[in-house]
Order: C-alpha cells, then sequence, then structure tokens
C-alpha cells in the first residue's frame, strides 16, 4: 500500500467508507473489515456522525480499540441527525464534535469534514469554529464535502488554516469535478481530493452486467428498487458499463482495477475511498491500484467521455 499526503496527515492511496458499519454490519461485521483493512495497509476510514444512525462512528471506535493512533479517522458533521442537529453554525459544531469524540472513544479526529454547504451561515464564521477545534487539539485538519467551484474559492480568501480536502463524487461514471471548476480548483491549491462513489455505487465493482439480473443481496438490489434507481440504472450507464467491461477484458485489467487506478491517476486525489461489507471486499479493493499505461487513461477517457 502507497501513502499520499492530506494536509498534515498520510492516507493510504485506498480508505474505507465506514457508511456500512452500524447499518449493514455489526460490531462483529465492522471488526472484520477494520482487521482486514489494517492488515492490508489501509489506515484511512471515513466516517460521519450520520452513517448507521451515529452508530458507525461508535462501532469504528470499538473495533479499533487500542490501535487508534495508528490510523487516520475521519468523520463529518452537517447533514441532518434531528430536526435541531444539523448546518455549521459554530455552536453546533462544538456540540457535533464533542457528541463525535464521545462515540468515537477519542479525543481527537484526524479530518473532520463539513458534510455540505450550509447557507444559513457564512463561511468564516464555520472556518472560525474549526480553527479554533485546531487548537484545542480535538481535530487535526478540516475538510469539506459536496462544495462547488465558487464555495471553494470563497473558503479559500478566509486567512489561516483552511480545508485540506473536499470530498465529492467523481468515478469514471460521474466525471463532473472535470468540467464544473472543483479538481482545477483542487489542483490550483494544495487541497486534496476524496472521491465518494468511486464505484459508481457497485456498477464498477464487476458484478454488475447490463442487461442481466443485479446480483442477489448487493448494494445495487437495494438501489435499484428506490427511487434513486433512474439516476444510475439508465441507458448512458449501461452504454458505458458495458464499453469499459469489454475494455477490460481487452486489456486484462479487472473493472475494479481500471476503476481505482483511473482516479489515482490524477495526482489531485489523495485516497479513494470504498465501502466493504466483508474482508474479502476490503482486500480486493486494496489490490485495486497499478500505475496505468497512458493509452489505457486514453482509452479511459475516451469511454467514458459525456459525448459517448
Amino acid at each position: 500500500m502507497k501513502y499520499r499526503p492530506l494536509g498534515s496527515l498520510s492516507v493510504s492511496e485506498v480508505g474505507v467508507g465506514c457508511n456500512n458499519f452500524g447499518a449493514r454490519l455489526d460490531l462483529a461485521g465492522t471488526t472484520a473489515v477494520v482487521d482486514a483493512a489494517i492488515a492490508a495497509g489501509i489506515n484511512f476510514f471515513d466516517t460521519a456522525d450520520v452513517y448507521g444512525g451515529t452508530q458507525s462512528e461508535v462501532l469504528l471506535g470499538q473495533a479499533l480499540g487500542q490501535r487508534r493512533g495508528d490510523v487516520v479517522v475521519a468523520s463529518k458533521f452537517g447533514m441532518p441527525l434531528s430536526d435541531t442537529k444539523f448546518g455549521a453554525q459554530p455552536e453546533y459544531i462544538r456540540q457535533a464534535v464533542t457528541d463525535s469524540l464521545a462515540r468515537l472513544g477519542t479525543d481527537y479526529i484526524d479530518l473532520y469534514q463539513l458534510h455540505y454547504p450550509d447557507d444559513r451561515t457564512p463561511i468564516a464564521e464555520t472556518i472560525a469554529a474549526l480553527q479554533e477545534l485546531v487548537a484545542e487539539g480535538k481535530i487535526r485538519e478540516f475538510g469539506c464535502s459536496n462544495f462547488s467551484q465558487d464555495q471553494l474559492r470563497e473558503a479559500a480568501r478566509i486567512p489561516g488554516q483552511g480545508f485540506v480536502s473536499i470530498q465529492n463524487q467523481y468515478s469514471l461514471l460521474f466525471r463532473e469535478p472535470e468540467t464544473n471548476g472543483v479538481l482545477d480548483e483542487v489542483v490550483a491549491t494544495t487541497m486534496g481530493f476524496l472521491p465518494y462513489y468511486p464505484l459508481a455505487n457497485g456498477l464498477l465493482t464487476g458484478k454488475f452486467q447490463p442487461g442481466q439480473p443485479i446480483p442477489e443481496g448487493s448494494r445495487l438490489q437495494g438501489l435499484a428498487t428506490s427511487n434513486r434507481a433512474p439516476a444510475w440504472f439508465n441507458e448512458r450507464f449501461d452504454t458505458k458499463v458495458s464499453a469499459l467491461l469489454t475494455y477490460a477484458k481487452e486489456v486484462q485489467i479487472p473493472i475494479l482495477t481500471l476503476a481505482f487506478s483511473w482516479l489515482l491517476a490524477h495526482g489531485a486525489v489523495s485516497s479513494v475511498i470504498a465501502g466493504a461489507s466483508n474482508p474479502a471486499q476490503v482486500a480486493a479493493n486494496a489490490a485495486a491500484v497499478v500505475e496505468l499505461e497512458p493509452a489505457v487513461i486514453t482509452r479511459l477517457n475516451e469511454i467514458t467521455a459525456e459525448t459517448l
């Protein structure tokens, strides 16, 4: 496993998204995933207060136990936990971090991220509150998620320590950060990009075959029956996935490896965060990073271009 800088932190090129903890996985399942990740050299665990109805943080903390100091823990705040617990107001941030620290069973969070922009709160007030938490030792670095280029630029004008990372959707099937200015802004600064949905909710794992039944018990099965289904199961994505599967066979590189390695070929990407529900998935993710030939990257860009 290789590691990349993220502010003052050093994170594994593959990270574990902890959204399954407390939802699909109990403590035993969470511990199995955490153990497998650490054994594979993964040191980056990304959770959030809303994951698993706040239980993801609890289970992650319990699974890490005495190994807390050996890993990088990222969490998030801002998404609604209740009618009153949400947003990025300084008073709420202080309460949110106190609650997350207690759930995680730790006295600091390595990377604390604003999960979604809060239009009600001036970003200067949010960043000032986060800077105070750094000074108090409760967090080491802070980042943001789902920000636009304009929002990043506004935040960058604030004096002192700022966002070291942005976590937005980015994958071979969703290349919007390349065209909306976000990736350009990250490249122009010292921020790191953390793609979420790097496997497009499972469409790029190799298990999904367009036109074939969705694998039983997979994340995709639940997605297919939700109101989000049209966003993921459509002719445009089917065409691209089919072309990617064909190309993966041609170059004899699994589509999972192509998806991870294409993202990591972008120097701005610090780590590819992917969820896992068992140790085998962790091992597959950890092994899915290779250095792609320039011709392969060019062809992947052609296959997944929006004009396809």
